[in-house]
This record gives C-alpha cells, sequence and structure tokens, in this order.
C-alpha cells in the first residue's frame, strides 16, 4: 500500500488530477530507496464500494456474456444477467502493521570517510491523502481511494514503531 500525502492541506484535488491525468506519475513518485520513519501515523479507516457493472460492459463491447447460449455446460439456456462489482477495504493496526514502513540505514565508504546516515522522518497523515494498493510486478492499481478528514481518526490512534 502507497499512501500519498499533499504537501498541503488543501492538495488532495491536485494530487488525484496529477495520479488520474498524467500517464507514469505514480510510477515515477514512488519511493527508490529506504527511508528511515520515525513516529508513523495513519489513522484507521474503512472504505467500500459497489456497483453493478454490466451497462458499463456492454458500452466498452463485451456483450457475448449477456447473450442466450453463454455455455454448452447445462440443458438450459444460460446468459449472464448481471454483473456486480464491491470493493472493500480496511485499515487498522493490524493492517497498518503489516504496512508499516521499514527503516534501514545505509553507509557507504570511501576515502573520505563514511557518509552520514540520513535523518530521521516523522509520516503523520493530518489532512486529506490519497492511498493506493498497486500491483507491483506490472504496475497495475488495483484500489485506490482518498481519506479527506483523518484528523478524528488520528485522536485514536497510535503511533506504529518502524519496524
Amino acid at each position: 500500500m502507497y499512501v500519498y500525502l499533499p504537501d498541503y492541506y488543501n492538495g488532495l484535488p491536485d494530487l488525484v488530477e496529477k495520479i488520474t491525468g498524467q500517464p507514469g506519475f505514480v510510477e515515477s513518485h514512488l519511493p527508490r530507496h529506504r527511508v528511515h520513519v520515525g513516529n508513523f501515523f495513519i489513522p484507521k479507516f474503512e472504505i467500500s464500494y459497489e456497483m453493478e457493472a454490466s451497462d458499463i460492459l456492454k458500452k466498452l463491447g463485451l456483450v457475448l456474456p449477456f447473450e442466450e447460449g453463454l455455455t454448452d455446460m447445462a440443458n438450459q439456456e444460460l446468459r449472464v444477467s448481471q454483473i456486480f462489482h464491491k470493493s472493500f477495504i480496511e485499515i487498522n493496526e493490524k493492517g497498518t502493521e503489516s504496512a508499516a514502513a521499514t527503516g534501514a540505514i545505509m553507509m557507504s565508504f570511501c576515502g573520505a570517510g563514511p557518509i552520514e546516515p540520513p535523518p530521521v522522518v516523522d509520516f503523520v497523515a493530518d489532512h486529506p491523502f490519497l492511498f493506493l494498493i498497486r500491483e507491483d510486478i506490472n504496475g497495475s492499481v488495483l484500489f485506490m481511494g482518498t481519506v479527506v478528514n483523518p484528523v478524528t481518526c488520528l485522536s485514536l490512534a497510535k503511533p506504529l514503531a518502524a519496524v
């Protein structure tokens, strides 16, 4: 899971526009290296979405499943009458723990001596943010949503230690 926290409190609409309107935006804004995370706060939340998808699929040209004679597996005429889609995600202590940021300190040695470790970064989602779940091998976004009022949830949250 990736959490995109805009730099500005009211920056969520601009972020959504960039993600949906600029091909490659998500890919170019993925972390390229590990970051040492101090405090990590995201609120508990759950989001669900459901829809009847038959009309959309027909408009996209997928009509064969909706016509009679779909299969020879039964002695009667079969066809798909409706297709429903439902998505659900819940983020809580257990889910957040499994997606907690990991920290690593990398040292590079050369003639000038060791390089200082990167600073510790706190991640506090205290204003509207976007999250997405992405299949990283082919880059498909499987689920995307926004949390527009995380402050009320954060008052109940406890910090998670970086692993």
